[in-house]
């Protein structure tokens, strides 16, 4: 794939999560609304964390050349790929709670 491939699909994720995540009635608190806007800013910060290491992966790992001609040695693409990785798989776990929708009663 094309960096320009990578690129729009990028900003096909960002949209799709900005659309379905940010939408926020009017009758709601500005509290309700605060975590609403913090989930998915966790959740767009997860796409473009994943988005980074897939293209490390893709570009760096699998192509003779790397990208612009640079090179690093395996061991340090799959570090860096796997740190993104678990700040993706973290943010989206956090992101996933702040979206749903807090619980008045519980039942212990």
């Amino acid at each position: 794939m094309e960096l320009v491939d990578w690129i729009v699909v990028l900003a096909v994720m960002l949209m799709a999560i900005t659309f379905f995540c940010s939408r926020t009635p009017a009758n709601w608190s500005r509290e309700n609304r605060a975590r609403r806007l913090a989930g998915t800013r966790l959740l767009l910060q997860a796409t473009c964390a994943m988005w980074v290491a897939l293209l490390i992966v893709a570009r760096d790992l699998f192509m003779i050349d790397g990208l612009a001609g640079l090179h690093p040695s395996p061991l340090f693409a799959l570090t860096a790929v796997s740190m993104l990785i678990l700040c993706a798989c973290y943010w989206s776990i956090r992101g996933s709670r702040l979206l749903k929708a807090r619980q008045l009663f519980t039942a212990h």
